[in-house]
């Protein structure tokens, strides 16, 4: 029994000081954090300037919020979550006088990527020193007002302050050294007015003609962002992407095709993937009576393309189909009902599948079909290769395949990202169908329903958005860039958000023995003739530069049906 009595009060008496060690830990932590917090380090460019703290909450996030929009730089952790780190981003004053008087150009401000990592580093460096000063003298001020309540048990306090004080020091530190690293980026985002700078060097020079307060202030954070989006990118090497996709889908009959034009110019794209419902009532006409054809051939580029649930009137319709096969550039996945082909872009490849719905279906199990379709694509592709992307329409069909790098689909009008499964959301908002105003409710259903009186009955649209995938030459995923925005319709265009997604973070092991180059071009070949290694010569796409110049010739007008409420 005397064993058992000291056996339990050893643990005890263990137990008491491991408590006690861990809330010195806590304790010596949050001083860390309350020193730079109140003492923050200052560190500076030529141009800029920023106050460096360390937040209280673990999540491995650099975040430099601004009066015009926030950056933030989320990091993949190595083994515990490091402390988040908050920098208050300034423009130097005389850098704002020096721009008033027209002697310096928004050029000029880019930090480069030298002086912009010593900042950084030299910052972290007098960070970390700050901290751990301030987990010191926070464990000896506890050790102070110990010794003064109980003397006796001063030795034994003095051991647990500095073993508290030690891992209040080595924890953080270890995991801030080993997490905020170029090659740990895990998302670059910027919001509000800084997600307009995204590659846009236009903005930034129409800022440069105004001479407000507010338009210097914001030329200069713009030109910071750029440098941080350079510094932190996953495709910051010197090496150029094997290939660039944009992604989209559900245009819903809306001839945005100047806009995307621009950014297949801008962004040096490579081809587009259209995940499907080009038009709203299945019929070719209404892209006929938009432009839209017109307006996919002025691209330059391969138009790679799925059909929707809004592009067929009945379940054996081909008709869009058909048509979209008469525009040069299209690439067709599957060209008819089972007919499968396998598209090559600069060694990337990629295959997909009609949706099997079509504009006005009445059915009370949608799933069983695209399971069905799933199957269908499964079968037909057995023993064939993984293709990098797999392309489809309805989420739940894309849920159910497997692809080298990336599923893709459309359908829900939202852009969401889980593991390897990309959902694309709306390029146009849901189409101008979605965009447009109810009868406005009585004060009472308002008031009842908190409804704004200045926008009272309108339906508010989808937020406009799309994706640009990027490929290494090892034919790896190098980043998935993320664009939205809404009100255009309206006339009060806004942006909600661009981030940049780290490839490394979706595709963690690269392809095997696999080359990408923009050299390979785009070919086409059928599955079904790989499937049987009959063997066939690929098609190459030989694609007509882009006319900037195309004119849109409108049919006369055709009769439309109704609009129902197929929704998404």
């Amino acid at each position: 029994m005397k064993n058992r009595g000291r056996l339990a009060s050893t643990l005890l008496t263990g137990l008491r000081r491991v408590g006690v060690v861990a809330l010195l830990l806590v304790l010596a932590f949050l001083g860390g954090v309350a020193t730079t917090q109140m003492w923050p380090v200052h560190t500076e460019t030529r141009y800029f300037a920023a106050d460096i703290s360390v937040e209280p909450r673990l999540d491995s996030t650099v975040s430099l919020p601004t009066v015009v929009g926030d950056m933030e730089v989320s990091f993949v952790r190595q083994v515990l979550p490091a402390p988040g780190l908050s920098a208050q981003v300034q423009v130097r004053d005389e850098v704002t006088d020096l721009l008033r008087r027209g002697q310096l150009r928004t050029a000029d401000l880019e930090p480069s990527q030298e002086e912009l990592r010593g900042a950084i580093d030299g910052g972290v460096r007098e960070l970390a020193w700050k901290f751990a000063a301030g987990a010191l003298v926070t464990t000896a001020l506890v050790m102070m007002a110990y010794a003064v309540a109980r003397p006796r048990h001063l030795p034994r306090g003095l051991i647990a302050s500095a073993v508290a004080t030690v891992l209040a020091m080595v924890i953080p530190g270890t995991a801030a050294y080993l997490t905020y690293r170029t090659d740990r980026v895990g998302e670059f985002r910027t919001t509000s007015l800084l997600s307009l700078v995204e590659q846009n060097t236009d903005i930034l020079a129409g800022l440069d003609r105004k001479a407000d307060q507010g338009a210097v202030y914001v030329t200069n954070l713009l030109a910071l962002s750029t440098a941080m989006r350079q510094e932190f990118s996953p495709e910051s090497d010197d090496s150029p992407p094997a290939a660039r996709f944009l992604v989209v889908g559900d245009l819903h009959g809306m001839n945005q095709y100047p806009l995307m034009r621009e950014i297949v110019q801008t962004q040096e794209i490579d081809a587009v993937i259209d995940t499907g419902d080009l038009v709203n009532f299945g019929r070719p006409e209404e892209g006929a009576l938009t432009g839209m054809y017109q307006g996919i051939e002025s691209l330059g580029v391969p138009y790679i393309f799925v059909r929707g649930n809004h592009d067929a009137v009945s379940a054996e319709d081909e008709a869009l189909l058909q048509r979209m096969a008469q525009v040069p550039n299209v690439v067709l996945l599957e060209t008819a009902a089972g007919e499968l082909n396998l598209a090559t872009v600069n060694g990337v490849t990629l295959s997909g599948f009609n949706d099997s719905r079509y504009f006005n279906q009445r059915s009370d199990d949608f799933g069983a079909d695209q399971a069905e379709l799933a199957q269908a694509f499964r079968e037909r592709t057995e023993g064939l290769p993984l293709t990098d992307l797999v392309v489809t329409h309805q989420p739940y069909a894309a849920e159910r395949v497997t692809a080298q790098a990336l599923t893709v689909n459309g359908h829900m009008h939202v852009p969401a990202l889980v593991g390897q499964h990309l959902q694309v959301g709306s390029f146009t908002g849901g189409g101008l169908v979605n965009q447009f105003r109810l009868p406005p409710l009585t004060e009472q259903a308002q008031e009842a329903a908190e409804e704004d009186p200045e926008t009272a009955g309108e339906l508010q649209g989808h937020a406009y958005s799309f994706d640009v995938v990027s490929f290494e030459q090892d034919c790896s995923v190098a980043s998935v860039a993320r664009y939205s925005y809404r009100n255009l319709v309206s006339g009060r265009p806004q942006f909600d958000d661009v981030s940049l997604i780290s490839g490394r973070t979706l595709q963690p092991q690269p392809p095997v023995d696999r080359t990408c180059s923009p050299d390979l071009g785009t070919t086409v070949e059928p599955i079904e003739a790989l499937a049987d290694e009959s063997g066939s010569d690929p098609t190459t796409i030989d694609v007509p530069p882009p006319d900037d110049a195309v004119v849109t010739t409108l049919p006369p007008t055709v009769d439309l049906p109704e609009i129902d409420d197929d929704l998404p």
